[in-house]
């Protein structure tokens, strides 16, 4: 299961926990997993319900928590989770938005993240958001998450430390930390908060996938506007492994040198096929258009890898609806200049054809003094040999 936050009017923590909420997470599951907190305070309630947020049905979980005047460091925070009784996995994702969140507020007030006193953020409905986010994502099977670009309004807000200009500047902090892409929100005020950016900046890949769309969550935030101020969590399936994309970026500034070792990452990460062909670029200038096919759940991993290893500024990506593939196997044939690997192609379960790997016929051709084209030939024979004998196919 993927996951996609549709985040047009931003993102809290409470927004989340309504996707979730609404998109089949139990809020007995969310009582549950916090109450292995053991919050320090005399009394907290979680209900949801369902709103309307304009024309549009919504869902909305309220947490309720006494107030409290308690400024926590981050290890008390961390202690807190680390005592519980929640799986390893949520400790440690839930900690590390914690983490997020202890950075930016050290960034912004001069500090060290082990320094800061968390004020807002430490709060007990901060616990509720953070812990409850993470747990409802694993409830629902969600393997990966992607978000949507986030609203940034303008406005001022008053916190602990007094009145302050929005967006938060831990907000701001949290977000430029992992290069999150924003746009102006459609109105004045706060429309991603702290707690929202870290969740996002730490669980989520900014870029909308390829998804087959099973259901929708709608969470909705406290505030009312003039548009539905809800969020979206889209859920669904990856693409099955025969849908693939096409990758491409043309360059015309990189050492030429460079593109064999970003082959061999771009190979290495399991890209099906990499090519290069030269193009004539603005301005009369000599080019290389760099491609690659590869099935669509890497796309995320593949245009990462383009991005920090070449000079491109951008990729262009089509969606390619699927590829016929032929079978194979790679099989071992023995020569008189040693064992060299080779490639089978099967159609109807039947061998096709036959290709030793080069590779290993020039290293025996060195290591023999031989020509390639004679330990080719060799290899060649011995597997045609191999294919002619009955049940080769099995």
């Amino acid at each position: 299961m993927i996951a996609y936050l549709d985040a047009a009017s931003g993102i809290s923590g409470d927004m989340f926990l309504g996707c979730l909420w609404d998109a089949g997470v139990g809020i007995e599951v969310f009582r549950r997993s916090i109450g292995y907190l053991k919050l320090p305070v005399a009394e907290w309630s979680l209900e949801a319900i369902e709103v309307k947020k304009g024309p549009l049905r919504a869902s909305q979980v309220r947490v309720r928590a006494a107030e409290e005047h308690i400024h926590r460091h981050l290890a008390q925070v961390r202690g807190m989770i680390e005592s519980s009784d929640l799986p390893a996995l949520i400790k440690e994702r839930s900690i590390a938005v914690f983490r997020r969140l202890a950075d930016a507020e050290a960034k912004v007030h001069g500090t060290t993240p082990e320094e800061v006193h968390f004020h807002e953020v430490g709060a007990v409905d901060a616990m509720i958001d953070i812990v409850g986010t993470v747990v409802g994502l694993s409830e629902l099977g969600v393997e990966r998450l992607y978000s949507s670009a986030l609203p940034l309004g303008h406005g001022w807000t008053d916190t602990q430390h007094g009145r302050m200009a929005l967006p938060a500047p831990a907000t701001l902090e949290i977000l430029a930390a992992v290069h999150a892409p924003t746009h102006p929100a459609p109105g004045e005020g706060e429309w991603v908060t702290p707690t929202g950016a870290a969740l996002v900046a730490e669980l989520a890949v900014f870029e909308q996938p390829a998804m087959a769309l099973e259901r929708i969550g709608v969470g909705a935030g406290n505030r009312d506007a003039p548009w539905p101020n809800v969020a979206r969590l889209w859920l669904g399936q990856s693409p099955g492994p025969g849908a693939m994309v096409q990758i491409e970026t043309n360059i015309d500034d990189m050492n030429p040198q460079l593109f064999a070792p970003v082959m061999e990452k771009l190979f290495a990460a399991g890209a099906a096929d990499v090519w290069l062909t030269p193009i004539q670029m603005k301005k009369n200038r000599p080019g290389i258009l760099l491609s690659v096919l590869a099935s669509s759940t890497l796309e995320a991993l593949l245009v990462r890898l383009l991005l920090e290893h070449t000079t491109t500024l951008g990729v262009r990506v089509q969606a390619l609806a699927h590829r016929h593939e032929a079978g194979r196997a790679v099989r071992e044939v023995a020569t008189p200049f040693g064992v060299v690997r080779t490639k089978i192609k099967f159609l109807e379960g039947a061998p096709a054809s036959v290709s030793p790997e080069f590779d290993d016929c020039r290293r025996l051709a060195e290591q023999c003094g031989a020509p390639v084209r004679a330990v080719l030939e060799a290899a060649w024979a011995a597997a045609r040999e191999g294919m002619d004998r009955p049940n080769h196919g099995a």
